[in-house]
């Protein structure tokens, strides 16, 4: 069965967020390839191929699937004025049903960072998970010690909520996360990195 071809593009102020294509390769590689030293340490270990055309191949037909049929989200961050790529996100793990929730995803290239796109991209995607998927719960886990991305995931409205021990491979190695989540109806208290 041929799924139906949906096209997600969202727009912010300096950004369009949309869906990789196979043209965004070479400029997906270089990205990654020049701020390995900067994202590595934050993510599960790359494969041997990470970079490669095939490997890319299998992510833009994965996008294109995700899409499709309502799993997941993924969205390149293409700066306006130039075409650029900055990162990605990912609403990813899109759960149905009695939860309507997923899970957040994202990185930005080593000198993209702390200049306030990531934000943009964030309050984006949240937005776009209310408005447009009717999404209840928008959940994002990192490493404790990833000081900057807890504060912009409490800038951007999610509260901590607790610690997933062995949550997910970092760097080759099973590493604890701190939890946070969004919700569309929060009443919770402000909560902030200590």
């Amino acid at each position: 069965m041929l799924l139906a071809r949906r096209k997600v593009r969202i727009e912010t102020e300096r950004l369009t967020l949309r869906q990789p294509m196979m043209s965004d390769h070479r400029m997906w590689a270089a990205l990654r390839r020049e701020s390995a030293e900067f994202l590595t340490r934050w993510e599960p270990a790359w494969a041997n191929d990470h970079l490669s055309r095939k490997s890319f191949t299998s992510r833009v037909y994965w996008a294109q699937r995700s899409i499709a049929n309502g799993s997941a989200l993924p969205l390149f961050l293409i700066r306006r004025e130039d075409e650029r790529l900055l990162g990605a996100i990912t609403l990813d793990n899109i759960r149905r049903g009695p939860a309507q929730a997923g899970t957040l995803g994202y990185w930005i290239g080593a000198s993209h960072a702390r200049q306030g796109y990531m934000r943009e991209a964030i309050e984006a995607v949240v937005h776009h998970a209310w408005g447009r998927l009717d999404l209840s719960r928008i959940e994002a886990a990192c490493l404790p010690e990833n000081t900057a991305s807890r504060r912009l995931l409490e800038k951007c409205g999610f509260k901590y909520e607790g610690v997933a021990q062995s949550y997910l491979q970092i760097d080759g190695r099973w590493r604890t996360h701190v939890l946070y989540a969004a919700l569309r109806l929060d009443r919770r208290g402000r909560t902030d990195v200590g």
